[in-house]
């Protein structure tokens, strides 16, 4: 094997855009998958020239790395991460490896909640000012293959808390953070400090000549700002007060951005996607484009004509009244309370799935005051009867999209909601949340 080899462990979207930019860089790549993995990407795999293995991970040949690109699914304590870090072998993740093949200006999203809302809002502000601009990281085409076979001047990338530790020399020219609650706790040893720290490491190697855009409303995020040195210039945006420096904020019923000396004002029912925790979602999608110089009115049609992304409180279909209603990438708590506090009417609530270390008791005071009843879609149920047993009278159990699908509909009436927003991973029955999207929204086609 020779020198300068690179590693991919994970042959999904991310891992396979990072070998065949490895490979168009001149790089030796090896591309090993644990799992089966999908035709289209065995393809790409051939077609690229790309040795790969799958079903198993080959130790001796995945030592023998200069460096490893790990897919942000595989967590730190498999066997074979451990080997590479005891030979000291660098473990990076594919939008660093990307980041340092780019001259392109890196607008990066991250936070608990709404990072694909948003990031695709901004995406859309962009091509409709006509900038040449590409989506990636967490959303949409890799990254890597993008810089690989396309050329952005821009690149709006969603960014987990996985690919961000991961992350090293890579710099964003503006980093956005949305918000911060406990989540994957279960991959920062149930420790919040630790995912508080992973979140944070987006501003890593920012410059005076960087931006930094954030929620002032969200305590962890400003008790975080308050122990660190930041760099960068800050623009806060908040619903709670009103600010005089550069940012945004809620007057009355709109939304004012203020960002050189220009006011940007909308109101609230002229936007596309409702709801408060869409405000914040606008607004941090508002002050990016501004601070790019696009203008007011590209900005107002754009947030106004969105669409929003699929599984994300999507509007499914109403039967006989009753409205369904798909959230199925509400995989955790924070991501249910808000599903939970835009509703406007009684609710069936389908929920359940691998929990990540939930504490239910943030849900109990909208649960009590919105859901007649709750429908668990999981294998594992019995920490969500613990939690509200005593403030909802029906909570059943069911096993497939299908069963949960009927059962709530059985319980709804006339001018209710049933909502599937599990704040749960979706792992126990399927493959991923959109595969539990499409089969809840198939279900509800079905009735």
């Amino acid at each position: 094997m020779s020198k300068n080899k690179i590693v991919i462990l994970g042959a999904g979207e991310s891992g396979v855009g990072a070998a065949v930019l490895a490979k168009v860089k001149g790089f030796d790549v090896f591309v090993s998958d644990k799992g089966k993995i999908e035709k289209k990407y065995k393809n790409v795999l051939s077609q690229y020239d790309i040795e790969f293995e799958e079903g198993k991970h080959s130790e001796k040949l995945i030592l023998q790395a200069e460096e490893v690109i790990k897919s942000p699914g595989i967590p730190d304590n498999v066997p074979v991460i451990k080997s590479l870090v005891q030979k000291g072998i660098k473990i990076i993740s594919e939008i660093e490896f990307a980041g340092r093949y780019t001259n392109a200006k890196k607008i990066c999203i991250t936070g608990s909640n709404g990072k694909t809302t948003t990031t695709l809002l901004i995406h859309h502000i962009f091509k409709n000012a006509g900038l040449n601009a590409g989506l990636a990281g967490n959303v949409g085409q890799s990254f890597a293959m993008q810089v690989a076979t396309k050329n952005y001047d821009y690149y709006v990338l969603e960014i987990s808390s996985f690919q961000l530790d991961g992350m090293y020399d890579f710099k964003a020219d503006i980093a956005v953070i949305l918000n911060i609650t406990p989540d994957h706790l279960d991959r920062y040893n149930y420790n919040f400090q630790n995912y508080i720290d992973s979140k944070f490491r987006i501003l890593q190697n920012q410059t005076n000549d960087d931006l930094f855009i954030y929620c002032m409303d969200d305590k962890v995020i400003i008790d975080e700002i308050g122990k660190r040195k930041i760099l960068s210039k800050t623009y806060p945006f908040t619903i709670q007060k009103n600010i005089s420096n550069e940012g945004a904020y809620l007057s009355e019923n709109n939304i004012i951005i203020n960002i050189k000396s220009t006011r940007f004002i909308m109101t609230l029912e002229e936007l596309a996607l409702q709801g408060k925790h869409n405000i914040y979602n606008s607004m941090a999608a508002g002050i990016s484009a501004r601070l790019f110089d696009i203008r007011n009115d590209t900005i107002k049609q754009s947030l106004s004509d969105f669409q929003n992304v699929e599984h994300r409180l999507e509007y499914v279909a109403t039967i006989h009244g009753i409205e369904f209603i798909n959230d199925s990438k509400a995989t955790n708590i924070n991501s249910t309370w808000y599903a939970l506090e835009s509703m406007d009417r009684p609710v069936i609530w389908i929920a359940g799935g691998i929990d990540k270390g939930n504490d239910y008791n943030i849900l109990r005071s909208l649960v009590r005051k919105k859901v007649k009843a709750i429908v668990c879609l999981g294998v594992e149920n019995k920490k969500i009867y613990n939690a509200f047993a005593d403030d909802v009278e029906t909570i059943v159990e069911t096993i497939s999209a299908s069963d949960a699908v009927k059962t709530a509909f059985n319980f709804a009436e006339k001018n209710e909601i049933v909502l599937l927003s599990p704040a749960c991973a979706s792992f126990d029955l399927f493959n991923n949340y959109e595969d539990r999207g499409k089969k809840f929204k198939k279900a509800v086609n079905e009735l």
